[in-house]
């Protein structure tokens, strides 16, 4: 078994995709993980489908590269399902996690065949009761931590709650929004 957990997130130019990957591998550094944090995309514009991956471990991570075979896929912007292959390589031992409003079944009619896990999140939902306004990487941040394991619900929501006071330190509304969506998602994830 390898001692690497590799996710890629697709999403779209100004959905926050790249930002919640690299808030990820800052909270799992934070508690003395070895992390990767990089996304991938083409001329950068607003609504442009993007790619950003994560490599979280216990070990030093020697490998450089984009992750071809993930074991957990995030969807930020379910209309990518039509229009990219977001299972390809995806471990069936893994999850795909979509922000939609839809039903499983709905979104399973999208996945090509991919007979692994699947968790709907509504992103919009949460953000706008939790924020006022949609912002779905929170949320999708919570909702792949929750999956994933990655690192434990209360250390990450202690390590996020440090990372929102030191970049929104003159914004409380918006910590307290934040942390709001973050623990409605831990309490909301359906399968």
């Amino acid at each position: 078994m390898k001692n690497t957990v590799e996710i890629r997130w697709h999403g779209r130019g100004g959905q926050g995709a790249k930002t919640a990957a690299l808030l990820l591998a800052d909270v799992c550094f934070s508690t003395g993980k070895y992390v990767q944090g990089f996304p991938e995309y083409g001329p950068e514009r607003m609504g442009a489908p993007i790619t950003a991956y994560n490599r979280i471990g216990n070990e030093a991570i020697r490998v450089h590269s984009n992750i071809y075979e993930p074991d957990y896929v995030v969807v930020v912007d379910e209309t990518l399902l039509e229009s990219q292959d977001v299972t390809a390589g995806l471990s069936e031992e893994g999850a795909l996690v979509v922000n939609s409003a839809g039903s499983l079944e709905e979104i399973k009619k999208h996945l090509r065949g991919y007979r692994g896990r699947v968790v709907v999140v509504d992103a919009r939902r949460i953000s706008v009761a939790a924020l006022g306004k949609y912002f779905p990487n929170s949320p999708m941040l919570a909702a792949i931590v929750a999956i994933s394991g990655v690192i434990d619900r209360e250390t990450f929501l202690r390590e996020m709650e440090a990372s929102y006071r030191h970049k929104f330190a003159k914004k409380p509304d918006v910590i307290e929004g934040n942390m709001r969506a973050l623990r409605m998602v831990f309490d909301e994830i359906k399968e």
